[in-house]
C-alpha cells in the first residue's frame, strides 16, 4: 500500500512537531522530590505555547500547499 507524497509530508510535519513538544517537556520539566519546580513549570507552559504556535504554523503551511 503506497501513500501519496502530500500525505507523507503532512504526517512527517505532525510527527516532528509532536516529537519536539515531547522533548521540550521531558528535558525542560525539572522535577524535584517535592514536585515540579518553578522553572520546570515555566518550561512546561512555554512548551505548550510553543507547541500551539508550531502546530498553527504547520497547519497554515499545509493548508497553503493544497491545490
Amino acid at each position: 500500500m503506497y501513500m501519496e507524497r502530500e500525505t507523507a509530508v503532512e504526517a512527517g510535519v505532525t510527527l516532528v512537531a509532536v516529537a519536539v513538544f515531547v522533548a521540550i517537556v521531558i528535558l525542560g520539566g525539572e522535577v524535584s522530590s517535592a514536585g515540579l519546580t518553578e522553572s520546570g513549570a515555566y518550561a512546561v507552559v512555554g512548551a505548550i505555547v510553543a507547541f500551539i504556535f508550531v502546530m498553527a504554523g504547520a497547519g497554515f503551511y499545509l493548508s497553503t500547499k493544497q491545490e
